[in-house]
């Protein structure tokens, strides 16, 4: 018998291109789910929970319970509009936006940072609220220890509705700005506000330190 060639008449070089194909492929599928990990290993906005942590919180190991749609319509008709919202909470974030935040981010895309991921977000409804007082702290889980350049906190003016109303701009009241903060996994800040009560929209602006990343995200609270 040749060396050459195998009993089935096919030469030991044909039979190695299939192999080496799927160790290529394999490669590449590996290299592909280390990238992902890396890309979506960021954060959000914990505390008071952002609306797209509240929704993994609650129903990321339940999602399949029809109770939700009734029991947190809101977190329902996301899930229903794009599961990414759910899964991908610790990464709505937008690159380069310069601190441009409010020409580059259109009325109404508050919520979602303008991603198309997200926009369900945006959408007006009962979301389920964090009960916090006048002065409250906000709580950052970063998976990747980014650290910050700088929060923006922002309090919906008293008479918004988010049951009815779609955030802009000129809903928000301007509450503080912070100095940096070192990489770390969780961040907490305090901030200190007066004259809200009912449900309002805290909009944190997030600008990481190690590129020109900003998340932007709402939670809804309600001020007892």
């Amino acid at each position: 018998m040749s060396r050459s060639h195998l009993p089935s008449g096919r030469s030991r070089s044909a039979l190695r291109r299939p192999l080496q194909a799927v160790v290529l492929l394999l490669a590449v599928i590996a290299g592909a789910l280390t990238w992902t990990g890396t890309a979506q290993a960021h954060g959000s906005v914990v505390g008071p929970a952002s609306r797209s942590y509240h929704c993994w919180e609650e129903w990321g190991d339940d999602h399949m319970n029809p109770a939700m749609a009734q029991e947190d319509p809101m977190c329902w008709q996301a899930w229903q509009a794009n599961s990414n919202t759910m899964w991908n909470w610790m990464s709505m974030l937008q690159d380069g936006l310069g601190g441009q935040f409010e020409s580059r981010i259109p009325d109404g895309k508050l919520c979602s940072n303008n991603l198309a991921n997200f926009e369900s977000l945006n959408k007006p409804g009962a979301w389920k609220t964090t009960t916090v007082g006048d002065n409250f702290s906000v709580h950052l889980h970063d998976q990747a220890s980014h650290g910050a350049d700088y929060f923006k906190v922002y309090v919906s003016k008293q008479g918004f509705d988010p049951k009815t109303q779609s955030l802009g701009w000129d809903d928000l009241d301007f509450i503080t700005q912070t100095g940096r903060f070192a990489p770390a996994q969780d961040i907490t800040f305090p901030v200190q506000t007066s004259g809200y009560s009912g449900h309002h929209i805290v909009f944190t602006i997030w600008q990481a330190s190690h590129l020109d990343q900003a998340y932007l995200m709402c939670s809804d609270v309600d001020f007892g």
